[in-house]
């Protein structure tokens, strides 16, 4: 492994185009809503999604997510609290896999475990009324690119209320600098005053998606939680996930992952 992190070039987003497969991605760590076996992550981010939005804090009329990838999870508690929400990812085909979903296209990904599990979280809509939601909201799957100064470019959307990413940065951003620069980008994509919603992994150089290794940018919380800081956000929450079983991990090598709400100041 020490040799792998010593020689292998970052995978930026262009090698995603030829080595990453959304369906291998998702059928294995989004099957269950307690995530892949070797990490058992993805409920401690749904548990966190719903009690953010439960809160009824944190509503307006858009969110937009930054590097969806082949995936609508990160939304599924959001629906109810934004009128319209925009998914986006740097990969055609994932932004197809979603597509696929929403369009409800045979042999499209099966979300209802996870949909189920955070229905009975919330206790407000069955499985069925929060898909028939979900579907209705969002509203765009754009194509975005995190190192342009406008993601979204040539498009210009509205300041959003509320901006979500989800394990993007660290597998775009080659450096720290590249990173701090992708931050920036993607917090201008929000309101005075909005809410940043940002999911990721601490200390990660690499994940695994079939026969495929990518990177990952290694980050420290103190890193991030100052990256933020630097940019005028005020940090309101960093729910830490520590990985206890690290080094039986077949699938990355993270140590932690967490869940950080920082809002942006209004003069900003």
């Amino acid at each position: 492994r020490q040799h792998w992190r010593l020689t292998m070039a970052f995978t930026e987003g262009e090698h995603y185009h030829s080595h990453f497969n959304p369906r291998v991605y998702i059928d294995s760590f989004y099957v269950c809503p307690s995530g892949h076996p070797d990490e058992n992550c993805l409920s401690f981010v749904l548990r966190n999604l719903s009690e953010t939005f439960s809160s009824g804090r944190y509503k307006g009329q858009t969110l937009i997510e930054v590097g969806s990838g082949p995936t609508v999870h990160s939304v599924v508690s959001a629906c109810d609290h934004f009128q319209d929400i925009v998914l986006s990812d740097f990969t055609e085909t994932n932004r197809l896999e979603v597509q696929k979903w929403l369009r409800g296209d045979e042999g499209c990904f099966d979300w209802s475990p996870v949909i189920q599990f955070v229905s009975e979280l919330e206790g407000k809509r069955t499985p069925k009324e929060m898909e028939e939601r979900l579907r209705r909201t969002v509203k765009q799957v754009l194509p975005c690119d995190v190192r342009h100064e406008n993601p979204f470019h040539p498009l210009v959307l509205e300041p959003a209320d509320c901006v979500l990413t989800s394990l993007c940065l660290e597998a775009a951003c080659k450096d720290h600098p590249t990173y701090q620069q992708a931050l920036k980008n993607v917090t201008a994509l929000l309101r005075p005053g909005g809410v940043l919603i940002m999911i990721g992994v601490l200390n990660e150089t690499f994940y695994v998606v079939g026969e495929h290794r990518l990177s990952c940018l290694p980050l420290s919380q103190t890193f991030v939680e100052n990256a933020l800081k630097d940019l005028g956000f005020s940090i309101q929450k960093n729910d830490i996930l520590p990985m206890p079983d690290r080094d039986k991990n077949k699938v990355s090598d993270c140590e932690a992952f967490f869940f950080l709400i920082a809002e942006k100041m209004k003069n900003v």
